[in-house]
Protein backbone atom coordinates (compact mmCIF):
# COMPACT_ATOMS: atom_id res chain seq x y z
CA UNK A 1 0.00 0.00 0.00
CA UNK A 2 1.25 3.03 -1.07
CA UNK A 3 2.20 5.60 2.35
CA UNK A 4 -0.35 9.10 2.13
CA UNK A 5 1.84 12.11 2.16
CA UNK A 6 2.58 12.99 5.84
CA UNK A 7 2.86 16.25 7.67
CA UNK A 8 5.30 15.78 10.70
CA UNK A 9 5.54 17.69 13.95
CA UNK A 10 7.72 17.10 16.95
CA UNK A 11 10.52 15.68 17.45
CA UNK A 12 12.07 12.42 15.97
CA UNK A 13 13.43 10.87 19.29
CA UNK A 14 9.83 11.84 20.87
CA UNK A 15 9.00 8.65 23.58
CA UNK A 16 5.90 8.34 21.58
CA UNK A 17 4.41 9.25 18.28
CA UNK A 18 0.78 10.32 18.00
CA UNK A 19 -0.88 9.68 14.19
CA UNK A 20 -3.87 11.95 13.77
CA UNK A 21 -6.44 11.79 11.00
CA UNK A 22 -8.89 14.40 10.01
CA UNK A 23 -12.76 14.80 9.79
CA UNK A 24 -15.27 14.11 7.12
CA UNK A 25 -15.11 18.44 6.23
CA UNK A 26 -11.41 19.26 6.41
CA UNK A 27 -8.21 18.51 5.46
CA UNK A 28 -4.80 17.37 7.57
CA UNK A 29 -4.03 21.36 7.58
CA UNK A 30 -7.21 22.64 9.14
CA UNK A 31 -6.68 25.45 11.64
CA UNK A 32 -7.83 22.39 14.66
CA UNK A 33 -5.70 20.09 13.05
CA UNK A 34 -2.77 21.69 13.21
CA UNK A 35 -3.09 23.68 16.43
CA UNK A 36 -3.10 19.71 17.89
CA UNK A 37 -0.25 18.69 15.78
CA UNK A 38 1.57 21.98 17.11
CA UNK A 39 0.77 21.42 20.51
CA UNK A 40 1.58 17.85 20.47
CA UNK A 41 5.04 18.55 19.55
CA UNK A 42 5.31 21.61 21.91
CA UNK A 43 4.48 18.91 24.74
CA UNK A 44 7.73 16.90 23.36
CA UNK A 45 5.52 14.35 21.18
CA UNK A 46 6.05 13.36 17.64
CA UNK A 47 2.54 14.05 15.46
CA UNK A 48 1.96 12.59 12.32
CA UNK A 49 -0.73 13.59 10.03
CA UNK A 50 -1.85 12.65 6.87
CA UNK A 51 -5.21 12.74 4.65
CA UNK A 52 -7.25 10.20 3.21
CA UNK A 53 -7.70 9.41 -0.64
CA UNK A 54 -10.98 11.82 -1.16
CA UNK A 55 -9.44 14.76 0.88
CA UNK A 56 -6.04 14.23 -1.35
CA UNK A 57 -7.76 14.53 -4.23
CA UNK A 58 -9.47 17.66 -3.40
CA UNK A 59 -6.50 19.21 -2.68
CA UNK A 60 -4.96 18.54 -6.18
CA UNK A 61 -8.28 19.80 -8.25
CA UNK A 62 -10.26 21.24 -5.60
CA UNK A 63 -13.12 19.74 -6.04
CA UNK A 64 -15.33 18.57 -2.78
CA UNK A 65 -15.91 14.96 -2.62
CA UNK A 66 -17.79 13.12 0.10
CA UNK A 67 -15.65 10.50 1.81
CA UNK A 68 -14.51 7.54 0.57
CA UNK A 69 -16.26 4.23 1.81
CA UNK A 70 -14.35 2.33 5.31
CA UNK A 71 -12.35 -0.16 3.69
CA UNK A 72 -10.76 2.38 1.52
CA UNK A 73 -10.40 4.57 4.59
CA UNK A 74 -8.88 1.76 6.92
CA UNK A 75 -6.59 1.01 3.91
CA UNK A 76 -4.60 4.51 4.15
CA UNK A 77 -4.95 4.36 8.17
CA UNK A 78 -3.04 0.60 6.97
CA UNK A 79 -0.56 1.99 5.14
CA UNK A 80 0.69 4.93 7.69
CA UNK A 81 0.67 2.16 10.59
CA UNK A 82 2.72 -0.19 8.79
CA UNK A 83 5.00 2.56 7.99
CA UNK A 84 5.76 3.42 11.34
CA UNK A 85 5.01 0.15 13.47
CA UNK A 86 2.74 -0.37 16.16
CA UNK A 87 5.55 -0.04 18.59
CA UNK A 88 5.23 3.19 20.81
CA UNK A 89 2.20 4.63 18.59
CA UNK A 90 -0.81 6.11 19.74
CA UNK A 91 -3.46 6.58 16.89
CA UNK A 92 -6.47 8.69 16.59
CA UNK A 93 -7.57 11.66 14.86
CA UNK A 94 -10.77 14.16 14.79
CA UNK A 95 -14.59 12.80 14.60
CA UNK A 96 -14.51 10.24 11.56
CA UNK A 97 -10.90 9.85 11.60
CA UNK A 98 -10.41 8.95 14.98
CA UNK A 99 -13.41 6.35 14.58
CA UNK A 100 -11.60 5.05 11.59
CA UNK A 101 -8.56 5.00 13.84
CA UNK A 102 -10.64 3.09 16.81
CA UNK A 103 -11.67 0.54 14.32
CA UNK A 104 -8.25 -0.26 13.13
CA UNK A 105 -6.86 -0.36 16.88
CA UNK A 106 -9.77 -3.32 17.36
CA UNK A 107 -8.75 -4.69 14.66
CA UNK A 108 -4.74 -4.78 15.38
CA UNK A 109 -5.29 -6.45 18.64
CA UNK A 110 -7.24 -9.57 17.06
CA UNK A 111 -4.51 -9.45 14.60
CA UNK A 112 -1.61 -9.69 17.89
CA UNK A 113 -0.37 -6.20 16.76
CA UNK A 114 -2.39 -3.74 18.86
CA UNK A 115 -1.08 0.50 19.27
CA UNK A 116 -0.21 1.50 22.02
CA UNK A 117 -2.81 3.48 22.47
CA UNK A 118 -6.06 5.39 20.89
CA UNK A 119 -7.43 8.47 21.14
CA UNK A 120 -10.76 10.52 19.82
CA UNK A 121 -11.05 13.77 19.33
CA UNK A 122 -14.63 14.46 19.40
CA UNK A 123 -15.85 10.60 18.69
CA UNK A 124 -19.22 10.58 16.44
CA UNK A 125 -21.25 8.16 18.57
CA UNK A 126 -24.66 8.78 16.50
CA UNK A 127 -25.36 11.05 13.74
CA UNK A 128 -26.54 14.31 15.04
CA UNK A 129 -30.12 13.91 16.68
CA UNK A 130 -30.55 10.33 16.41
CA UNK A 131 -29.13 8.58 19.18
CA UNK A 132 -30.99 5.40 18.53
CA UNK A 133 -28.51 4.94 15.65
CA UNK A 134 -25.16 4.36 17.96
CA UNK A 135 -25.40 0.96 18.12
CA UNK A 136 -23.62 0.59 14.80
CA UNK A 137 -20.50 3.07 15.85
CA UNK A 138 -20.22 1.38 19.01
CA UNK A 139 -20.05 -2.55 18.95
CA UNK A 140 -16.12 -2.68 18.45
CA UNK A 141 -15.26 -0.08 21.17
CA UNK A 142 -17.13 -2.64 23.84
CA UNK A 143 -14.69 -5.18 24.53
CA UNK A 144 -11.43 -2.99 23.03
CA UNK A 145 -8.23 -3.79 25.14
CA UNK A 146 -6.89 -0.92 23.81
CA UNK A 147 -5.91 1.53 26.51
CA UNK A 148 -8.49 4.92 24.73
CA UNK A 149 -9.01 8.34 25.45
CA UNK A 150 -12.13 9.93 24.11
CA UNK A 151 -12.31 13.51 24.77
CA UNK A 152 -15.65 15.20 23.77
CA UNK A 153 -17.63 17.96 24.56
CA UNK A 154 -20.06 18.21 26.93
CA UNK A 155 -23.13 19.71 24.15
CA UNK A 156 -21.43 17.26 20.90
CA UNK A 157 -24.32 16.94 18.49
CA UNK A 158 -22.43 13.79 18.03
CA UNK A 159 -23.16 12.20 21.28
CA UNK A 160 -23.11 14.90 24.26
CA UNK A 161 -23.21 14.55 27.92
CA UNK A 162 -26.94 13.70 27.71
CA UNK A 163 -26.25 10.46 25.96
CA UNK A 164 -22.90 9.35 26.48
CA UNK A 165 -22.33 8.82 29.65
CA UNK A 166 -24.86 6.38 29.89
CA UNK A 167 -23.22 4.15 27.45
CA UNK A 168 -21.74 0.28 28.39
CA UNK A 169 -18.06 1.39 27.74
CA UNK A 170 -15.33 -0.62 29.09
CA UNK A 171 -13.13 0.43 31.25
CA UNK A 172 -10.19 0.69 29.13
CA UNK A 173 -12.14 3.72 27.34
CA UNK A 174 -12.44 6.86 29.08
CA UNK A 175 -14.20 9.52 28.41
CA UNK A 176 -13.08 13.22 29.24
CA UNK A 177 -15.05 15.89 29.06
CA UNK A 178 -14.69 19.69 27.76
CA UNK A 179 -17.01 22.47 29.08
CA UNK A 180 -19.83 23.25 26.80
CA UNK A 181 -18.04 22.24 24.02
CA UNK A 182 -19.18 21.21 20.33
CA UNK A 183 -18.19 18.68 17.86
CA UNK A 184 -14.72 20.67 17.76
CA UNK A 185 -15.17 21.78 21.03
CA UNK A 186 -15.99 25.46 20.86
CA UNK A 187 -17.85 26.65 23.90
CA UNK A 188 -20.68 29.38 23.64
CA UNK A 189 -19.47 32.78 24.69
CA UNK A 190 -21.96 32.69 27.69
CA UNK A 191 -19.92 29.83 29.34
CA UNK A 192 -17.01 32.15 30.18
CA UNK A 193 -14.52 29.36 28.34
CA UNK A 194 -12.90 30.18 24.54
CA UNK A 195 -11.86 27.60 22.31
CA UNK A 196 -8.58 27.65 22.83
CA UNK A 197 -8.96 27.37 26.24
CA UNK A 198 -10.50 23.73 25.55
CA UNK A 199 -8.20 23.17 22.75
CA UNK A 200 -5.17 23.64 25.41
CA UNK A 201 -7.01 21.73 27.96
CA UNK A 202 -7.56 18.61 25.55
CA UNK A 203 -3.94 18.79 24.45
CA UNK A 204 -2.84 18.73 28.28
CA UNK A 205 -5.15 15.27 28.39
CA UNK A 206 -4.12 13.74 25.58
CA UNK A 207 -0.17 14.77 26.03
CA UNK A 208 -0.61 13.19 30.04
CA UNK A 209 -2.24 10.16 28.08
CA UNK A 210 0.38 9.27 25.40
CA UNK A 211 3.61 10.01 27.69
CA UNK A 212 1.95 7.18 30.56
CA UNK A 213 1.87 4.93 27.40
CA UNK A 214 5.54 5.45 26.63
Amino acid sequence: MTVPDLLIDGPDDAPVTVVLAHGAGAPMDSDFMAAFADGLAARGLRCVRFEFPYMAERRVDGKKRPPNRAPALLDAWRAVIDHFGTDALVIGGKSMGGRMASLIARALEDEGTPVRGLVCLGYPFHPPGKPKKAAERLAHLLDIRTPTLILQGTRDTFGGMDHVPGLPLPGTVRVEWLVDGDHGFKPRKASGRTERENWDEALDRMAAFAMALA
